[in-house]
């Protein structure tokens, strides 16, 4: 789960992460209430939106006076972003941050991930910082930094302090550098994060280190026991199609494709995707119905595919292990009548009771194409899509 930079931040400045002043604003007016509050003579202005990027799209703006900005808060509020990241379309502006001035000596990068060839929490740094990491890792990949992450006693001083040294932080400002580090595991780890950024990090000109930016990345597998993490969802800029799927325990990612997938098991949605490429066809989704659905659920989950007006055929592909297929079947032939399905549906069925589970969908005497494997599946739904156009 993702979310705004300045919602980041309050949980940073709550940690005793350093953080520059500033609060958000949903219209020009409360934008113009939260610069009064600022004892600054510049002011930044940034677009919220869960993508990065925005300052090259002209997502922040540098103000002067209080009127400006209003005149920028004017600007942006409304206006459509479109950043390397959230695609073509953007992101329709509906929040700023309205932030103090920082007078910037120097910009670097830190973030914490979770590494997963050694499966620990990994602290990256680099002085090149203010630019995206992946170009850094491309043009420049020695001036990336990395310190390996022991669970069991967290992140120590010596190596927060060597990480500051090895990105050229001044010699005097290394200390506060550590303790900002060191302050931020503690975030990444009570929060149960996934990715947190800090790009950039700045040292000013009287010696601080600030966190100039916030990209936190929560684990939605953890959000049970942060509820305050929770609280701060902004349905505004996610799918409705995957907020949808949320409410019933459904793990879907719409894509641009046409050919529906129902599935069970993450790896097995992947596996099917890559196959439904491989014979020429486009995906239009990532759907995981997991390892217990019930006639509902798949009804459910037809209908989010079916939501999607790409959609020309269905592919269900399935592998009963937890998950009998003749229960899937039955799912299968209630949510085909509930739906009233009108496009071609391809469904490969393996595992326990897959016998009982293909006898029922053949006697169901519904437009059903059976598949014995994922191949034949995948070339069966672009097949039958392709006769449709």
């Amino acid at each position: 789960m993702n979310i705004h930079e300045y919602q980041g931040k309050e949980i940073f400045r709550s940690m005793g992460v350093n953080v520059p002043k500033g609060n958000v604003a949903l219209t020009p007016e409360e934008a113009v209430e939260v610069a009064k509050t600022l004892d600054s003579d510049v002011y930044v202005v940034k677009a919220q939106i869960h993508a990065g990027g925005r300052g090259k799209a002209g997502g922040v703006k540098i103000a002067k006076s209080v009127d400006e900005v209003k005149e920028y808060a004017e600007e942006l509020l409304g206006k459509v972003l479109v950043t390397h990241q959230n695609g073509p379309d953007g992101t329709e502006i509906k929040r700023l941050l309205i932030e103090e001035g920082c007078d910037i000596d120097s910009e670097y990068y830190l973030g914490f991930v979770i590494d997963r060839a050694t499966n620990r929490v990994t602290l990256m740094g680099s002085e090149e910082g203010g630019t995206e990491i992946e170009e850094v890792a491309e043009a420049t990949p020695e001036k990336i930094f990395k310190e390996v992450i022991d669970p069991v006693v967290g992140l120590l001083p010596f190596q927060a302090k060597r990480l500051a040294f090895n990105i050229n932080i001044p010699t005097a400002s290394v200390n506060k550098a550590a303790k900002l580090m060191l302050a931020l595991y503690d975030v990444f780890m009570e929060k149960d994060a996934a990715i947190m950024e800090i790009n950039p990090l700045v040292t000013t000109g009287a010696g601080e280190v600030i966190a100039l930016d916030a990209k936190v990345n929560f684990d939605a597998n953890a959000l049970f026991r942060n509820k305050d993490v929770v609280e701060l969802r902004d349905f505004d800029e996610e799918d409705e199609k995957e907020i949808e799927a949320s409410k019933h325990d459904l793990a879907y990612i719409a894509l641009e494709g046409n050919i529906g997938c129902m599935v069970n098991g993450a790896g097995l949605a992947m596996a099917t995707m890559d196959t439904i490429n491989h014979f020429g066809g486009k995906p239009a989704n990532f759907l995981d119905v997991g390892g217990g659905a019930t006639a509902e659920k798949v009804t459910e989950a037809f209908k989010l595919i079916l939501s999607d007006k790409a959609v020309e055929g269905i592919f269900v592909n399935i592998f009963g292990g937890i998950m009998k297929c003749d229960v899937i079947a039955e799912g299968v032939v209630e949510a085909v009548n509930n739906v009233g399905l009108e496009i071609p549906l391809v469904v490969r069925l393996e595992g326990t009771n897959v016998e009982a589970g293909k006898k029922i969908l053949a006697d169901s005497g519904l437009a059903i194409t059976p598949a014995s494997t994922m191949a034949e599946g995948a070339q069966k739904i672009i097949a039958a899509v392709n006769e449709n156009k």
